[in-house]
């Protein structure tokens, strides 16, 4: 199969479009640095604390460690096993960017991760009470690697601050105080889980545990990561205007109610390959969205299509079925 290039166009209305130039991609036995740690979110745990997260970096030989900037300033190294922590002794009612960087067995250091910026909220003095439990925590599984999580919104004194996910007994995750749902990823097949959490004040004083939420993933290894949250009804074809070819989709999105947010980011994936990210810019489509984009003027060239969403916690869904579509070719 051929691939076509894609122009960087904006091309309706409040939808605009970021072309990507192979980031993430890996190549049988590359034997390069490892790329940029993709999926790095930031978010305020208290008013001295941030907490960031990424995806695993590929390449080879395998990550050592990860590097974490607070703009131009490495702050913590983190081993390779391990996808996110804890940025403390920051100061309250500050804005910060963070960026990730891996460094393989071999010591080369890969290029640093967008940023991703968060605030932390103002301190409060003398607030020895902490939030009350989370309330009527519950989840299920989206797909054989992921988990969807959510529950009643805790109350304190001075306001939530950030909520924390625990796998027992340990802290795996941490989501902002204004959210009440998440996904886990990074799971494994068949295998069961226990999930509680956590809320946190702007004083780090932090609640009772809620409740267990426990979910068994079904066997089988999906297709990435949350593949239950995947875009569903995906739709691919071509049409010709004033010569040239374009690629139209149409898809819905995951659920808003499901995933406690609109989803306004999405990556488009030509032969398995990261291409175009497309990001709404005003209000984003609920029930059905659709995109049409150039990719060229030759017939008769067949490419594999495929896209994914960035859920309001950071992380990337599952891909949607893939498409296969040939310019040139009669609409099926």
């Amino acid at each position: 199969m051929r691939r076509v290039l894609l122009r960087a166009a904006m091309v309706c209305g409040a939808l605009l479009m970021a072309v990507s130039c192979g980031w993430g991609g890996e190549g049988p036995g590359a034997d390069r640095p490892p790329a940029a740690p993709a999926g790095v979110t930031a978010a305020a745990g208290s008013s001295t604390s941030v907490h960031v997260m990424w995806n695993r970096a590929s390449g080879k030989p395998e990550v050592a460690h990860y590097e974490v900037y607070r703009g131009t300033t490495m702050v913590k190294k983190v081993p390779g096993s391990e996808h996110m922590v804890d940025i403390t002794r920051l100061k309250p009612s500050t804005a910060y960017a963070f960026s990730v960087r891996a460094r393989d067995a071999d010591g080369r250091l890969g290029p640093p991760s967008e940023r991703a910026s968060a605030t932390t909220p103002a301190a409060t003095a003398a607030d020895g009470r902490a939030p009350s439990t989370p309330e009527r925590p519950r989840g299920k599984a989206a797909g054989s690697r992921a988990a969807q999580l959510s529950w009643d919104r805790s109350t304190d004194n001075r306001g939530v601050a950030s909520y924390d996910i625990y796998q027992g007994d340990s802290k795996i995750h941490s989501v902002g105080g204004a959210q009440s749902a998440t996904v886990v990823t990074g799971l494994r097949p068949g295998t069961r889980y226990s999930f509680t959490v956590r809320a946190r004040d702007a004083a780090d004083n932090v609640s009772p545990a809620s409740t267990a939420v426990r979910i068994t993933t079904p066997a089988g290894s999906g297709d990435g990561k949350g593949t239950g949250l995947a875009p569903t009804g995906f739709r691919a074809s071509t049409h010709r205007t004033d010569g040239a070819y374009y690629l139209d989709l149409s898809w819905i999105p995951p659920d808003a109610e499901t995933i406690d947010g609109v989803i306004t980011e999405y990556q488009i994936q030509l032969d398995r390959q990261p291409a175009t990210s497309l990001v709404w810019g005003g209000t984003a489509p609920r029930d059905k969205a659709t995109y049409s984009f150039y990719v060229g003027r030759e017939a008769g060239v067949t490419q594999r299509v495929r896209i994914r969403a960035k859920l309001p916690d950071g992380t990337w869904s599952g891909f949607s079925a893939e498409r296969t579509v040939t310019t040139g070719a009669a609409r099926p």
